[in-house]
């Protein structure tokens, strides 16, 4: 069973750490700053790739600094993920930051992560995050895929349209769920028509 509680963080109001320069330090912030572009973020390594470089250049938001981590980098953050090559460094900055009581992912090693980095499905507003409890990261890939395949992209026009329908129920909060489902069971089953049509 996955008993991984799901939130979606407000990063723009956090200061994320990553540790880690190479392949894996560009994906993971990547990832970040795609989902939260006004994220703060340090990001320390020896080493730092040129793609993360110019992916960071410009933003006042990120620091960049070129050394091998230390225990006052984890001074006045709130997040830390880890990604460096070294597995032994990995579960030390993991230790470090658990003392300090620091969320903490550690970058392919699911068995000592705090949290783990979903895959994401992505349409305007709407926003879905995929788990399979770091199982399987593949398969949340291809999952990620169907969905972003199975919302149309004025889904947005939607998610409006619904809040402003929102303002203008009545009753308790049962009556407004109750209404609510009606309405959009209605939107499902105009989706599968023209889904038939075509």
């Amino acid at each position: 069973m996955n008993h991984l509680f799901p939130v979606f963080l407000k990063l723009e109001e956090l200061h994320t750490l990553i540790v880690g320069g190479g392949n894996v330090g560009l994906e993971k912030i990547t990832a970040v700053l795609s989902n939260s572009p006004k994220a703060r973020v340090t990001l320390i390594a020896p080493e730092i790739r040129n793609e993360i470089k110019q992916l960071t250049e410009n933003n006042p938001l990120i620091s960049l600094i070129h050394r091998k981590f230390m225990v006052k980098d984890l001074k006045d953050k709130d997040i830390v993920i880890v990604a460096t090559e070294n597995q032994f460094e990995n579960k030390r900055i993991r230790e470090l930051s658990k003392r300090k009581r620091l969320l903490c992912n550690v970058a392919d090693t699911p068995e000592i992560c705090d949290f783990y980095l979903s895959s994401i499905v992505q349409k305007q507003n709407l926003k879905i995050a995929i788990s399979t409890n770091g199982v399987s990261p593949t398969m949340a890939k291809r999952i990620k895929e169907i969905l972003q395949n199975s919302f149309p992209d004025d889904i947005e026009t939607t998610l409006n349209n619904l809040q402003q329908i929102r303002k203008y129920l009545t009753g308790d909060f049962s009556e407004k769920v109750a209404q609510l489902n009606k309405i959009t069971e209605t939107l499902l089953k105009q989706n599968r028509q023209n889904r038939n049509v075509k």
